[in-house]
């Protein structure tokens, strides 16, 4: 079993920046995503990144803005966003899955973090 932890959101003003982290416990996932959810929206893929950190895959919303990463020593997931926006305010999940491929399917992963709220105010 697997338990993720986020940390990391808070509260910033537009063009800020925040660094999320999601700390896992047991034998973490080999395939890692963030995932966010606003207020009456549906939950969206933002990033995922594979065991080894040589594949990665974002939204088109955040690309060129948020940089995923991992460091696999200290089973920790990381989320570097700049550039924030008031519409990337949201619930940031964390999310692990048993299988090599990254992949944008929220149903794929088998792990999830119960969330950190990030606020971009205008």
């Amino acid at each position: 079993q697997v338990q993720l932890v986020e940390s990391g959101g808070g509260l910033v003003q537009t063009g800020g920046s925040l660094r999320l982290s999601c700390a896992a416990s047991g034998r973490s996932g080999n395939t890692w995503g963030w995932f966010r959810q606003a207020p009456g929206k549906e939950r969206e893929f933002v990033s995922a990144i594979n065991w080894s950190g040589s594949i990665t895959d974002y939204a088109d919303s955040v690309k060129g803005r948020f940089t995923i990463s991992r460091d696999n020593a200290k089973n920790t997931l990381f989320l570097q966003m700049s550039s924030l926006k008031p519409e990337d305010t949201a619930v940031y999940y964390c999310a692990a899955r048993a299988a090599w491929a990254v992949t944008t399917r929220a149903d794929e992963y088998n792990f999830w973090g119960q969330g950190t709220q990030v606020t971009v105010s205008s």
